[in-house]
């Protein structure tokens, strides 16, 4: 068993021999130094080039914060922060993730033994976490220096380099003059043989809009003059198998952040004023909507929704709804701290709250968060301390699957970097039920690509894209 290296660094000295114990009582660890400030760890760092490093976030002379980002610039080593629960330590933290922090955790209380035992666990549980993303990461590679290799040298790649390149969107055909057969494998279709399957098309010319290929057994294409349904509204939501008959034709023209895609709003707007920045909202139009998008994330999620939020428009004609994986009280800074970047209005979602355009909603840590029908017609946003589901409070699964019965809404769903598999099994059920607008971030930019493998493996989504290429494809698929 491979023996880990790691370097603690706190500025008490009583916390870093915690720290310590709570690390080597795992074997796969091994403390090899420690440090009392954040020079001293940068110093350490280059010196000792340890596996990983937890990293406290407030100490003298130079904070954690500033330490992660030089050595952020200088390795690509993982950090775990360490919090305490003050108002600045956990600012101070959504800020240290989105520097490139691997995760992070709560700081023991010193006098409950419990707690210590407990934040021991989440650490080592998050340590391994990260070493295992190392050597995917290492894996993955070798596998693109190999198969770069082979292309270099005229022959075809190895069957078992196929899987490792899921880059592109999975509703993108791979050629740009003439639709070929189905490939034999898809990045998210390992082992299927869809080849086989799939009928032969002409070799006419492809029309404008290139159709999207669906993410199902079969070629998901409509015949040249043929009409095509998508959900709406007043529709009923689109079995799998109309969706494989019927899926619309889109332009499948490849998204980037420099691309913007242009308001339909020609209401008259209102202001939201930001720092430095004026956004506008559609007035008096905020409470009514026919769409909805639904995200979920988990071990590097501040990071991909700051990016994914700061893209999406202030006038996206639906309610955005957040389940990130995060401790109560820190889901208030992460609030907080996204709405300073993002045209959107974003806010940490409370019991009872209405859902408007124009906002986003982040549950609060420690509380699952349901979509609910009022009696007047509103949907609004209800709060409940239920049993941890997929061993989370909140969960994505809790939250997907309160937007079932909701067929009048157009749903949209996202799932980004996480551990775990929570959110796939009931983006599996809204598929099911019509609900194809699915969407996950790829391995390539995932810090931990886990609850997106899940449900790729589950075969329910439709588009798996590159972190910075999900926002221009959601706002062009709500819009």
């Amino acid at each position: 068993m491979a023996v880990y290296q790691v370097l603690v660094v706190d500025d008490s000295a009583f916390m870093r021999k915690i720290v310590t114990d709570l690390i080597e009582a795992d074997s796969e660890f091994k403390v090899t130094a420690t440090a009392s400030n954040g020079k001293e760890a940068i110093q350490k760092t280059l010196e000792l080039k340890p596996d990983i490093i937890t990293m406290d976030v407030e100490m003298p002379e130079m904070n954690g914060l500033d330490a992660l980002k030089t050595i952020m610039d200088q390795s690509s080593i993982p950090v775990i922060m360490l919090s305490g629960i003050n108002e600045q330590g956990m600012k101070e933290t959504i800020m240290a993730l989105e520097a490139g922090a691997f995760d992070f955790i709560r700081k023991p209380s010193v006098v409950h033994d419990q707690d210590i035992a407990q934040v021991g666990k989440a650490l080592v549980e998050r340590m391994r976490a990260a070493m295992q993303e190392v050597k995917r990461k290492a894996e993955r590679k070798e596998a693109i220096q190999k198969m770069d290799a082979s292309r270099n040298a005229g022959m075809p790649p190895a069957q078992t380099l196929k899987k490792e390149i899921p880059s592109k969107d999975i509703s993108e055909p791979s050629s740009k003059t003439a639709l070929p057969d189905v490939p034999k494998v898809q990045p998210s279709l390992e082992g299927r043989k869809d080849g086989a399957q799939a009928k032969k098309l002409t070799s006419a010319p492809l029309s404008p809009s290139k159709p999207d290929r669906a993410f199902s057994k079969k070629e998901n294409l409509v015949k040249p003059g043929q009409s095509a349904r998508k959900q709406t509204a007043d529709q009923p939501p689109v079995s799998p198998l109309q969706a494989r008959k019927e899926a619309k034709t889109v332009n499948t023209s490849r998204l980037t952040s420099d691309q913007p895609v242009a308001s339909k709003a020609s209401v008259p707007a209102k202001e939201i004023t930001k720092p430095n920045t004026v956004y506008k909202v559609p007035a008096g139009m905020e409470g009514s909507f026919n769409k909805l998008v639904a995200i979920g994330s988990s071990t590097g999620g501040p990071r991909a929704l700051k990016t994914l939020l700061e893209q999406l428009p202030a006038d996206l004609p639906a309610p955005v709804i957040i389940v990130q994986h995060m401790p109560p009280n820190f889901t208030r800074s992460l609030a907080q701290r996204l709405n300073s970047f993002s045209p959107l209005h974003v806010v940490e979602a409370e019991d009872g709250m209405q859902l408007k355009r124009g906002t986003a909603y982040i549950a609060p840590g420690g509380f699952h968060m349901r979509v609910h029908k009022a009696a007047d017609g509103r949907f609004i946003l209800k709060l409940s301390e239920d049993q941890q589901v997929n061993g989370h409070r909140p969960s994505v699964d809790t939250m997907f699957e309160s937007l079932l019965p909701f067929t009048s809404l157009q749903r949209h769903l996202v799932l980004l970097t996480g551990m775990g598999s929570d959110g796939a099994r009931m983006m599996k059920k809204l598929y099911e039920t019509g609900v194809t607008s699915t969407f996950a971030e790829n391995e390539e930019t995932c810090v931990v690509y886990g609850m997106p493998r899940s449900a790729v493996e589950l075969q329910c989504v439709r588009h798996l894209l590159p972190l910075q290429e999900i926002a221009p494809r959601l706002v062009q698929a709500v819009k």
